[in-house]
């Protein structure tokens, strides 16, 4: 049995900055990038900001932890183009305002930003991908690695763990079977709900903080809101979506005709247009009527 929760992306904004619930937030970083994860604080983000027009489309959140690595959480409902360089853009954003002017290169902060996107970004079959940067010799393929000193000097074993590393959750492609912890997190990401046998480190916390019959009164009438703004936001897109297949349909209509009215056979102008061989047909019988 599954319990029904707030989403997580409503949770972030309103929710998981509260330091009582760190744990939550957490428990999901450490299953992502495997490792003991613990927050120091959570920084000022462009998230954090109100404005009237707010349609929650777009959360995020900056956290430090323990280590003094930056973590940019972003959740983006609808699609943007060009997102890639947006996260690009944000990591290094958060590298150059986090290090103090006269202070060395050395002292450039580790950056990871973790991206959950509910729209197909890109294109590839997995749901989760890992992104790091790495330097191989053109001649020989051999990797670029630190010497011994820069090692002592960066308390790092690799080139990558000095760049920012980016991991993007396309929850619209996980089939909602968990097949481990990080699934398990994915499997809430995607529908806000957490099953009894799940094991996975800040669910527990998660179910019983993040219970919608727990809101108080102004939080439940915030998420309400919240809640009714991405219905009308998936209304809106759904509409432009069959405003332009419409559109769309008619110009190849139109394109058919003509095409038929200079003497193209129905099979050629189905091929040519994309319309289906007895769409073309009904518009050469229209013709002769």
């Amino acid at each position: 049995m599954a319990k029904k929760l707030v989403r997580f992306d409503w949770a972030m904004k309103r929710l998981l900055r509260n330091k009582a619930n760190f744990d939550i937030l957490e428990g999901f970083l450490s299953e992502l990038l495997h490792d003991d994860f613990k927050i120091k604080q959570i920084l000022e983000s462009e998230g954090n900001k109100e404005t009237e027009d707010d349609k929650f489309n777009r959360v995020d959140i900056l956290v430090e932890n323990k280590k003094g690595e930056l973590v940019i959480v972003e959740i983006q409902n609808t699609r943007e183009a060009d997102y890639f360089q947006r996260m690009l853009y944000g990591t290094a954003k958060v590298i150059v305002e986090h290090i103090a002017e006269g202070q060395p290169y050395s002292k450039v902060k580790k950056v990871y930003s973790v991206n959950i996107v509910y729209f197909d970004l890109g294109q590839g079959d997995d749901y989760v991908y890992h992104g790091t940067t790495t330097f191989v010799g053109i001649h020989s393929n051999h990797e670029l690695e630190l010497s011994e000193k820069q090692k002592d000097l960066f308390k790092k074993s690799s080139v990558s763990a000095l760049y920012p590393e980016y991991y993007v959750i396309k929850t619209n492609r996980f089939n909602e079977v968990a097949k481990d912890t990080l699934d398990e997190w994915i499997y809430f990401l995607k529908t806000a709900e957490i099953k009894d046998e799940f094991t996975a480190k800040g669910l527990k916390a998660a179910s019983q903080k993040l219970d919608i019959l727990k809101l108080n009164p102004a939080d439940r009438k915030e998420y309400d809101r919240y809640m009714e703004a991405q219905r009308s936001d998936a209304s809106f897109v759904e509409t432009v979506k069959l405003e332009i297949s419409s559109a769309v349909n008619e110009a190849l209509k139109s394109r058919a005709e003509e095409a038929l009215k200079k003497g193209f056979a129905v099979d050629i102008v189905a091929d040519i247009t994309g319309l289906t061989i007895e769409e073309v047909q009904r518009i050469a019988d229209s013709l002769t009527q």
